[in-house]
């Protein structure tokens, strides 16, 4: 009662007065506290982005460290034999490889598939749970980078259950493709990583399905509903089962100004800030959860508090409120360092990612370069084994061409003396005895000049009895010069995949290294046998002879650059003729035989 007497003796102005503080306070903290609120929401908001950005530069940084393995080894002169032969040692020499590059790399597996989709070479080679001679050809990654040179899937392992992004590249070209080599990306590592931060992170696909995940429990779950459709195929593609594609426990965002969630992580639920950021990845969105905890009630029963006291002490308080200043620009200008500093760090990382990528450009370019002139000297080394077995042969083709020109002056002395007998019939019978030897002469320098031309690079069903034909008109001579017997078997009518003009020069060499070596020898009754059969997919022609044959201590390195059996011979011949064939799909061996040596070409029908 007497506070209501001393109020009721005040005057009307301090009762203003105190109605206006009341008032001011009042709306000066209410105002104050939802500043405060959206301030402390935007703040949180900028340092989740930030650490989302930082998030995205880390995995954009592992996975282009990975994405550059399947481009150098689609190239790799060693995986791409591997593919176009049988030869085990090969296989295992590759896996071999891919083991060290794995364990330097860290990548979880690295391996290669044949056309059919079939592990050919993998870096587990020695494990239990090795992939060679598994059959991934049901895999979308495998049909997706032979239709497209390149494809990316991510999915549990069909061996190890682990999950992991698979990058796959083709081998070939499109209209001819050797197989595909894959690359496994696990992300343990990085998921640790930021496991420590104590910020959950989650990486999420164009439908929605969180892969990458600091969260084990999350991964395979969904961020937004699925179709049947949708849900079946995932299922499918990436092999999962049990609980995947349960939804989050906890409502994404789904607009831009909802930047909240409540969640439970590890504990009770609580309010988080997320923000997400794009990725190199096709479809592929950071999410970053950023704990609020009491920061925002803290700002705003601080703003509500400071407001109060500024209005209440407005007029004593000059020195506090000017205190108060200070300490709210450091604040700022703090946030703003710390700001700038991350930016900073994110700007260096990226010019150094930027130049990582200009260096790795301009390596490409040099080994394609590289490629260009080994191609060009191949085929210069070609044509000079060829111009050179011309050489051989020149003595034996100028008899062939010397006989029928003898031949040509008898008949046409005869055809005079016929004249001046007047028997016409005679003169007719003796030219065109002429004629068909002009024509013989014709065929044997039009081989020469075919043979001695370069040949195409393409490949086109050719009957390789012509191209036996060619090489006999050239050899054919020289052959009978040294009493050689040669003898034909096999198949006439059957075509395989080759160059006409490469494969005559093969057969010639072949034959002109067995006649070389039974001269040389001085062989009783020497004698070539070509034989062309058929062997499951192959058509193969082979090349005998009756000689010493191959010594068994360079056998093995026989198709082995400068490793010869002659006294004059350079070992290039075997190397070229085996490039050549190989060229074609196809393959060159020397078969081990009773006696002399059996070389075997093996072509792909037509």
């Amino acid at each position: 009662m007497r506070g209501f007497a001393g109020l009721a003796r005040l005057s009307p102005v301090w009762i203003g007065l105190i109605l206006m503080w009341l008032i001011a306070t009042g709306l000066a903290m209410t105002v104050a506290g939802e500043v405060a609120r959206r301030g402390a929401q935007a703040d949180l908001a900028r340092q989740a982005e930030a650490g989302a950005a930082l998030h995205a530069a880390v995995l954009r940084s592992e996975l282009e460290k990975h994405r550059s393995f399947p481009l150098v080894l689609s190239q790799d002169p060693a995986v791409i034999a591997m593919l176009g032969s049988r030869d085990p040692e090969r296989a295992d020499a590759v896996s071999a490889k891919l083991q060290t590059l794995s364990e330097q790399a860290r990548a979880a597996a690295i391996y290669v598939l044949d056309g059919r989709g079939v592990a050919r070479a993998a870096s587990n080679w020695r494990e239990p749970t090795s992939f060679v001679g598994s059959d991934y050809s049901f895999r979308p990654y495998f049909s997706g980078a032979m239709r497209d040179g390149a494809a990316e899937f991510f999915a549990l392992g069909t061996v190890s259950g682990r999950p992991g992004l698979y990058l796959a590249r083709r081998i070939g070209p499109a209209s001819a493709p050797l197989g595909v080599v894959v690359v496994k990306v696990e992300f343990d590592a990085l998921e640790a990583e930021w496991r420590g931060s104590g910020e959950p992170a989650y990486v999420t696909d164009g439908r929605g399905v969180v892969l990458v995940t600091s969260i084990p429990e999350w991964r395979f779950r969904r961020s937004r509903p699925l179709t049947e459709a949708e849900r079946q195929s995932i299922m499918a593609d990436q092999t999962l089962s049990g609980q995947s594609l349960a939804p989050l426990p906890f409502d994404p965002p789904v607009v831009d100004d909802r930047t909240m969630v409540r969640a439970a992580v590890d504990g009770p639920a609580e309010d988080w800030m997320t923000a997400r950021a794009a990725t190199d990845t096709p479809g592929w969105t950071l999410h970053l959860l950023s704990p609020v905890g009491g920061a925002i009630v803290a700002n705003v029963a601080s703003a509500r508090a400071v407001a109060g006291l500024l209005v209440t002490l407005l007029a004593v308080g000059a020195g506090v409120l000017l205190r108060r200043r200070q300490q709210a620009m450091a604040k700022a200008l703090a946030e703003e360092a710390a700001r700038a500093e991350l930016e900073s760090r994110i700007d260096e990382r990226t010019i150094e990612l930027r130049a990582a990528n200009a260096r790795l450009s301009e390596e490409i370019d040099e080994r394609q370069r590289a490629e260009a002139s080994r191609e060009i000297l191949r085929e210069e080394l070609v044509q000079a084994n060829k111009l050179a077995t011309l050489g051989q042969i020149a003595a034996g083709v100028a008899h062939e061409i010397n006989q029928p020109v003898a031949a040509i002056r008898t008949h046409a002395e005869t055809a005079v003396a016929y004249s001046d007998r007047g028997d016409v019939e005679g003169v007719r019978r003796n030219l065109g005895r002429v004629t068909d030897l002009t024509e013989r002469i014709g065929t044997i320098t039009d081989e020469l000049r075919a043979f001695s031309r370069k040949s195409s690079q393409g490949v086109s069903p050719v009957n390789p009895c012509e191209a036996i034909d060619g090489a006999m008109l050239l050899m054919g001579a020289g052959l009978r010069a040294g009493m050689v017997d040669l003898v034909r078997t096999g198949l006439r009518d059957v075509r395989v995949l080759a160059e006409p003009i490469r494969l005559e020069q093969v057969i010639v060499n072949l034959v002109q290294n067995a006649f070389e070596a039974m001269v040389d020898h001085a062989v009783q009754s020497p004698q070539v046998v070509i034989d062309v059969a058929r062997r499951d997919q192959w058509v193969e022609i082979s090349i005998s002879d009756n000689g010493p044959g191959v010594d068994p201590s360079v056998a093995d390195a026989l198709f082995t650059p400068f490793v010869t059996t002659k006294t004059k011979g350079l070992g290039l011949g075997l190397v070229i003729c085996r490039d050549i064939i190989a060229g074609f799909g196809g393959e060159l061996n020397l078969q081990p035989g009773r006696t002399g040596a059996d070389f075997v070409i093996a072509l792909r029908p037509a």
